[in-house]
């Protein structure tokens, strides 16, 4: 077969900016392959779609229903919109990634209010939940019907079990159902080594945004319905929000070849061992402090301004609070020892300048 494509780019260039730098995994392109070829039918009529049903019952219970969709922004944006009416809020932690880095989706795509509270390590519990939880009868207030949650954190740290129980038992209780962010989901259950099903169905979340892009995928999440009585019409939700995939198959089968085995676990493993390869080797460099606990495959830390600056030049990352100097590191599912190896000489280096 030929191509005239040409390779734009050195495959053996790696930072630490964002594990949506990485590729698709090997294994997700030849799932991509075996789905190629012939007709299926369009708009997730087809048969890898239907497959895909009954691997998400695997993980989720028998209840679960899996709508594909094209993005993480797409499957939140779907998700809240299911999950509330025109004068509904959503309170969420103000760092949570619905508020910070969606470009206001949510508020302006999805019609709804985020209600948010400030929380010291990105997670939220029953007693902060209740600092936006009144005002249900009140009609100047957007009412709250939601509490969206990040599992891992937007900080990097990741909610036990018990947590989420105690904060879907919290939310139920008061009339409202809980959304759950997944878009590093496999990165929090390989952190807590659980089923994913022991930190969301099982103990009350209602919907789940899945996540596969940052654990291998090429392209491609799904919002997971797990209560269908929390719902409404999702099928013309995913519609109206411009997510519903002709060629669905070839996002259903990335999912798949996710999910079907153990190939999201050992993505996620890999990318966690990393990050803690890479926040051991931070711990032994003066001036460096890390600011959460490292949890998942992110590493947040603060340095010199200038240092900083100098790194970047080697390596790509990004700063969380350029003003304080806080900037976060990501690990991925293809990142090398000899990668984190390399960047902590360079900050050694800086550092020493």
């Amino acid at each position: 077969m030929r191509t005239d494509a040409r390779r734009h780019h050195d495959p053996q260039v790696r930072g630490f900016a964002s594990d949506n730098y990485a590729g698709a995994h090997p294994e997700v392109l030849a799932a991509i392959a075996l789905a190629n070829g012939g007709h299926q039918v369009a708009y997730g009529e087809d048969d890898y779609t239907g497959h895909l049903q009954r691997v998400m019952h695997s993980h989720f219970g028998p209840t679960a229903e899996a709508f594909p969709v094209f993005n993480g922004t797409g499957a939140n944006v779907v998700a809240l919109q299911a999950l509330t009416d025109r004068w509904g809020a959503v309170i969420c932690a103000e760092s949570a990634h619905i508020n910070v880095d969606e470009g206001g989706a949510p508020e302006r795509m999805g019609g709804l209010k985020l209600l948010t509270v400030p929380t010291p390590d990105g997670k939220l519990t029953p007693e902060l939940i209740d600092r936006q939880a009144y005002g249900w009868d009140d009609e100047h207030r957007a009412m709250p019907q939601v509490v969206s949650i990040t599992q891992n954190t937007e900080l990097g740290t990741v909610y036990t079990p018990d947590e989420i129980r105690a904060i879907c038992g919290h939310a139920h209780e008061r009339g409202m159902k809980v959304h759950l962010d997944g878009a590093r989901i496999a990165n929090a259950a390989a952190s807590l080594d659980v089923p994913m099903r022991t930190f969301t169905n099982t103990v009350g979340v209602d919907v789940l945004s899945f996540g596969g892009t940052k654990n291998g995928a090429l392209f491609g999440e799904a919002v997971v319905v797990l209560n269908p009585d929390a719902v409404r019409a999702m099928k013309h939700l995913r519609k109206l929000s411009m997510q519903l995939a002709s060629k669905m198959r070839f996002v259903s089968v990335q999912l798949e070849a996710l999910l079907a085995k153990d190939l999201w676990l050992r993505n996620a493993r890999h990318a966690n061992a990393m990050a803690q390869r890479l926040a051991e080797g931070v711990r032994a460099i003066d001036g460096v402090e890390i600011l959460y606990p490292v949890q998942a495959n992110a590493v947040f830390a603060r340095l010199p301004h200038a240092v900083s600056e100098r790194l970047q030049k080697r390596f790509r990352f990004y700063f969380w609070d350029e003003t304080a100097g806080d900037v976060r590191w990501m690990c991925a599912f293809d990142t090398r020892e000899d990668d984190v190896d390399a960047f902590l000489q360079a900050l050694k280096e800086e550092m020493a300048r």
